[in-house]
């Protein structure tokens, strides 16, 4: 049986935040207020193009094409200059071969013995040139990036970085045992892009493997960004809200949303039993009797102290797993369960 793809809006709201998930195209909810930015969050788009919702931001946190070619690349970036997003940000992914130089040097007969060995200047040229820069393109390859949305207003700092554990020697791929010489260069930021999870958060694979990374996992403690954005595993796309307390050190609960009793039967009817990948922390709110001393941590509007707070999101828009479904139809890039995740958050 087949029908109209349907939409299961969802969306989690803190006093910082609000997250969403799932929505109508054309009834997404508005900024809660001037002193918000809005972030649009999109992930492991391969090629494909689709609907994206306007905000102040993109955020792209890689996997922008399936193989690193140039005519690849020139499909994306045409798509990514026409946005609407004053400010769009992007890393690589494991798929987009050619930007990691050096081991494209070495590898690239694995991939384009085919197509030939792809001009790489081209293809940097159209992330980072004269029409990117047009567009407020701003490519991060283990760099930062400041920025402001309005005149005087906040200014926000982002870190980006392409590697993920190693996996069959894909593009920017490190042995596991390398990861706390990588990630302890990582400077605290406002907005972390990364294309792997960390570990145990919105990692889980349909083979109820966790692939994340543990370094990483460990250090977000030390980082706590207001925002962090990841993708690769695309069958844990979802968000997550974490309150951090005063003490913590590495407290991070595990999040999935990969059951281990979940069946084969993709065709699913209930919509009320679809699991689209939303868990919060039942503590996201905050606690009234927690003090924590961070220069971004306000006061709610009866004077309590708010806790700060990690916004996580695998924003990967290419179905994959028991959502690759719905009402007897395959779900497209950016469809229901995995469009772009919309993060409002407060200056």
């Amino acid at each position: 049986m087949s029908g109209t793809l349907q939409y299961v809006p969802r969306a989690l709201s803190t006093a910082d935040s609000v997250v969403h998930l799932e929505y109508h195209p054309h009834q997404l909810a508005a900024v809660p207020g001037s002193d918000w930015t809005r972030f649009v969050c999109i992930s492991d788009t391969h090629v494909q193009t689709f609907d994206i919702p306007d905000g102040d931001v993109l955020l792209h946190s890689g996997d922008l094409t399936n193989l690193g070619l140039l005519k690849e690349f020139e499909k994306v970036m045409e798509w990514i200059y026409q946005l609407p997003h004053k400010t769009k940000i992007l890393i690589a992914g494991n798929h987009d071969l050619t930007l990691h130089e050096d081991w494209y040097q070495e590898e690239y007969h694995r991939w384009h013995r085919t197509a030939g060995k792809q001009e790489r200047a081209k293809i940097v040229e159209l992330l980072t040139g004269p029409r990117a820069r047009e567009a407020g393109v701003v490519y991060l390859q283990d760099s930062s990036y400041t920025f402001r949305t309005k005149p005087e207003g906040r200014l926000w700092s982002v870190y980006g970085s392409p590697w993920s554990p190693w996996f069959h020697n894909w593009a920017f791929n490190y042995n596991r045992e390398y990861g706390e010489a990588l990630l302890s260069k990582f400077p605290a930021t406002d907005i972390l892009l990364t294309h792997g999870p960390p570990a145990r958060i919105l990692d889980r694979t349909q083979s109820l493997d966790f692939a994340g990374c543990a370094d990483l996992r460990n250090h977000l403690p030390r980082l706590r960004p207001r925002l962090h954005v990841f993708g690769h595993i695309h069958e844990s796309r979802g968000a997550h809200v974490h309150a951090w307390g005063p003490e913590d050190t590495n407290t991070l609960p595990e999040v999935t949303v990969i059951d281990d009793d979940d069946d084969d039967d993709e065709d699913e009817d209930n919509m009320d039993d679809l699991d689209i990948g939303f868990k919060p922390d039942e503590d996201c709110h905050g606690n009234e009797d927690v003090a924590v001393d961070r220069k971004d941590t306000g006061k709610d509007g009866d004077g309590t102290q708010r806790l700060h707070e990690t916004v996580f999101v695998n924003a990967s828009n290419s179905p994959a797993g028991k959502g690759t479904w719905r009402v007897g139809q395959r779900v497209p890039a950016g469809g229901p369960g995995f469009q772009p995740v919309v993060v409002d958050l407060r200056d």
